[in-house]
Order: structure tokens, then C-alpha cells, then sequence
């Protein structure tokens, strides 16, 4: 592969999960904000609450490791190798 399509796929590979880790820490930060909220105003409801914060952060979670998981195909299982290196 030549140095400017490495570089190339370096940058996609850290834009994927940067990209993906930003939305999740985004999306947590929000998800815990409303369960504090929630529990702050109906403090009976915490364990209802807690249950669904909890299922709601590992949906979240599950989105920065599809993008750890594109980064890594991208970096060591490149389906374009063949096309790049011209074979």
C-alpha cells in the first residue's frame, strides 16, 4: 500500500471511532442527565429508572463498538487492499 493510502485509511480509521466515541459519550452524558433528573424528582421510580438508564447506556455503548470494530477492518482487514495495492 503506498504511504498517501495509508494515511488515508489511518485518518478514516481514527475519524470512524472518534466520530462514534463523541456520540456515545454524548448520548451517555444525556441518558445519565434525564436518570438523575428522573430520580430527583420522583425518588420512589430509582429503580425503574435505574433499569432503563442502565439498558439505554449499553444500547449506547453498543454504537462506539461498531465503530471500533469499522476502525478495525479498516486498519488490519481493508477490503480495498487488493483494489489499492492494484491486484
Amino acid at each position: 500500500m503506498h504511504a498517501i493510502q495509508l494515511a488515508i485509511v489511518c485518518l478514516g480509521a481514527g475519524v470512524a471511532i472518534g466520530f462514534a466515541a463523541l456520540g456515545a459519550g454524548i448520548g451517555m452524558g444525556m441518558g445519565a442527565l434525564g436518570a438523575c433528573q428522573g430520580v430527583a424528582r420522583n425518588p420512589e421510580a430509582k429503580g425503574v429508572i435505574t433499569t432503563t438508564m442502565i439498558l439505554g447506556m449499553a444500547l449506547v455503548e453498543s454504537c462506539a463498538i461498531y465503530g471500533l470494530v469499522i476502525a478495525l477492518v479498516l486498519l488490519y482487514a481493508n477490503p480495498y487492499k487488493a483494489a489499492l495495492l492494484g491486484g
